[in-house]
């Protein structure tokens, strides 16, 4: 599937918690201990917030339709944090996570570092990320683990 990602902007909080709503929802069919997700995943205002203080982009088919969003933001000299990645239930596992992994490396070349966060319980997520080139770095104390890559050349 061809996606198209671009800059949230403030009249996409409300869809955008929509889908988040749905996507980590979903979770539950993968291990989730309970339907949920991270602080804020349901809230529009805290989309909102995300969208005016990250970089916040939102996944997009050919046709407008929205099927997630990314929120990135700096963690420290050339090195950015994936925050957040979420993609509809009905479009997961074809190709668009990865899609939006490429885009990231792309809009970011000076980044010689990414970490992301996960449930420790979430296997499809570490699975995933561990195919796109992330090594678990640790526990994160909360249940989670943090993931890594070296990237810009420096791995």
């Amino acid at each position: 599937m061809n996606i198209c990602i671009r800059k949230a902007v403030e009249e996409d909080a409300r869809p955008l918690t929509a889908v988040s709503r749905q996507a980590f929802n979903h979770d539950i069919h993968y291990g989730a201990p309970q339907v949920g997700g991270p602080p804020g995943y349901d809230t529009v205002n805290w989309q909102l917030r995300m969208i005016l203080t990250c970089d916040y982009y939102k996944i997009e088919d050919e046709d407008g339709r929205l099927l997630g969003g990314i929120i990135v933001y700096p963690k420290g000299y050339r090195q950015m944090e994936l925050g957040r990645i979420f993609v509809h239930p009905d479009c997961q596992n074809q190709g668009i996570g990865a899609q939006a992994f490429r885009f990231l490396e792309e809009t970011y070349p000076e980044t010689d570092r990414w970490t992301l966060d996960t449930p420790a319980w979430n296997t499809r997520n570490r699975h995933f990320y561990e195919k796109m080139g992330y090594r678990l770095t640790g526990a994160e104390g909360h249940g989670g683990v943090w993931y890594a890559k070296q990237t810009g050349g420096n791995e």
